[in-house]
């Protein structure tokens, strides 16, 4: 495609075109094409699953001992005497996924403040269904677990992984009404929100008590600036970094931190956005100067929540970069014959499998019908109990939240033979729960003309 060849495009871009919008053929053929799939939205889960797909290819491979090799290097930092070190995949699932949690933290904020979980009403179904969604499962681990060394991976098939999920049911497009999808995400937000508690309390090693009340010290500095209005991002990013630093020293999982810190980000604008909108207006009747059009960018940025803001500007490195490193580093498990058939005679693979295939479709759909019965809460618009069948069985993915609790779980003795039992049940239940969401959805989804024509009505 040539370029507009408009005064403005020239006075914009001097004749000389970003990469992007240029005529070369790497532009053309990879750029483009590739800015257009990362803005679709089962790319996050796409390649999630490649780079799954990647990691058991490679664990697999002539070339597996280099797996063990690379996420198994030791990586340390010093700061004095202070020596800080960890493997590769250690830094990935403590560090990097404290930055994930951060970003979910800041989605929680978003739904509780000013989102779907704001209002009762519309909140108490999801809650609910995502609290039975936690509940049946764990309850059904425990059944072929309970006294056995592997019962303490119970919170493993509790999980939702909301990129696999939105991004399954993303593949209907407007097939499935929106406030179903909302329901969804509410769901996995909630769920989210109990697999922090759950790792918070229950796989947290021997806590030192000094370490965490500088944690704690340092997250109540953070609440403290916000109350009195201090905005620096500067600031608040050496608070978390100190902050992680010192949860990961108290015993307490660090990533813990990056939670907190995305639960204190405010998620209400700094600015009043009607306000902003007057004032830039009036501002651009006479024309703007450097300074003025400067002023107008801070506006329409203050106008807009930090949350949403920051969501935005750190959704795609979590997606794009965070996520597929801790799926490289943790879905490698070796899959010959003797411990496949070694791994689903285990309980703790069934237990995690059946958990996920059967007690998440259990747990959402029952606690779902129970709270609607009641009159506590109802279905979502355009949602009738086959389609939210089908959203119960696509919350049976687990994957990225399921991989990091059973890394958790699993300590000493027999834990590296546990742990890969664990990560294929993971796996396998993940997988069957996709294709069996994504089967319901298949067939109880409206047509692409009887949505079509819902969406006219509701417009």
């Amino acid at each position: 495609m040539r370029l507009n060849k408009e005064p403005w495009t020239s006075a914009i871009w001097n004749n000389r075109p970003s990469f992007l919008h240029s005529d070369q053929r790497l532009a053309r053929y990879v750029g483009r094409p590739a800015a257009d799939f990362l803005r679709i939205e089962p790319a996050g889960g796409i390649v999630l699953l490649v780079c799954a797909a990647i990691a058991l290819l490679w664990a697999n491979s002539p070339w597996s001992s280099s797996y063990d090799a690379v996420w198994g290097m030791d990586i340390s930092f010093h700061f004095g005497d202070f020596e800080v070190h960890h493997s590769f995949k250690d830094w990935i699932n403590d560090g990097l996924m404290a930055f994930f949690f951060f970003v979910v933290g800041m989605e929680i904020k978003s739904e509780i403040v000013t989102g779907h979980l704001r209002s009762a009403r519309n909140a108490v179904t999801p809650i609910a269904a995502a609290i039975g969604g936690m509940v049946v499962p764990a309850a059904i681990y425990l059944a072929f677990n309970a006294g056995t060394d592997a019962s303490h991976g119970w919170g493993i098939p509790m999980a939702t992984d909301i990129a696999f999920a939105v991004g399954i049911v993303a593949l209907f497009g407007d097939r499935i009404p929106s406030p179903a999808r909302i329901f969804l995400l509410t769901l996995a937000i909630v769920d989210d929100l109990g697999a922090i508690a759950v790792i918070a309390v229950f796989y947290t090693d021997d806590m030192s008590m000094g370490w965490l009340a500088v944690a704690g010290a340092l997250l109540a500095l953070a609440v403290a600036l916000r109350i009195i209005n201090v905005w620096s991002g500067p600031v608040y990013l050496v608070i978390g970094i100190l902050a992680w630093l010192a949860m990961l020293e108290s015993g307490v999982h660090a990533t813990i931190a990056g939670v907190a810190m995305g639960l204190i980000i405010s998620s209400r604008p700094l600015l009043d956005p009607q306000v902003a909108h007057e004032t830039a207006q009036e501002m651009a009747k006479g024309g703007l100067t450097t300074e003025e059009t400067e002023r107008v960018a801070k506006l329409v940025k203050e106008s807009v929540p930090p949350t949403e803001r920051l969501q935005n500007k750190f959704h795609p490195f979590s997606s794009f970069v965070v996520l597929p490193l801790f799926a490289l580093a943790n879905a490698g498990v070796p899959l010959s014959g003797e411990m496949l058939a070694q791994a689903f005679t285990s309980t703790a693979t069934l237990g995690i499998a059946i958990g996920l295939v059967v007690g998440k479709f259990v747990g959402v759909l029952g606690a779902s019908w129970i709270v609607v019965k009641l009159g506590l809460g109802r279905l979502p618009d355009g949602t009738g109990w086959r389609l939210l069948g089908g959203l119960a069985a696509v919350a049976g993915v687990g994957f990225t939240v399921a991989l990091f609790i059973t890394e958790l779980a699993f300590r000493g003795g027999d834990a590296g033979l546990l742990t890969d039992e664990a990560k294929i049940g993971v796996l396998a239940g993940s997988l069957i729960a996709a294709c069996l969401g994504a089967l319901i959805l298949r067939l109880v989804a409206p047509g692409p003309g009887e949505a079509r024509k819902r969406a006219e009505s509701e417009g």
